[in-house]
């Protein structure tokens, strides 16, 4: 089973912004995004969006052109996404889907 994977924002929330001495108001203003949606996805109430992805890589851009890249941050949303999935599934009991006979083994 694979391992609970951290909010992908957590990094942001808990090095990024006090490394950078920022609030998340000013963070938010930086990125041109509201303070609600930085929040959201930062609290993990929302997911990191492409756009948004986009908007960390550029800001965290460092000048030599490192930094964490969009598809780092959409790769770890997704796999906090499916975790977050299984997990529900799990606790359900299963998703109630039923494979074709043919890929079931079934004669």
């Amino acid at each position: 089973m694979m391992f609970n994977p951290p909010p992908p924002a957590e990094f942001i929330r808990e090095e990024v912004l006090p490394a950078l001495n920022l609030t998340i108001t000013e963070a938010a203003d930086q990125l041109g995004v509201c303070r609600a949606a930085l929040s959201r996805v930062l609290n993990g109430r929302a997911a990191i969006t492409p756009d948004m992805a986009m908007r960390l890589e550029e800001w965290l851009r460092t000048p030599d052109g490192g930094g964490p890249s969009a598809e780092s941050f959409l790769r770890a949303q997704a796999s906090y996404d499916l975790w977050q999935a299984r997990q529900q599934r799990e606790r359900r009991g299963g998703a109630g889907i039923r494979r074709p006979a043919v890929l079931a083994g079934d004669p």
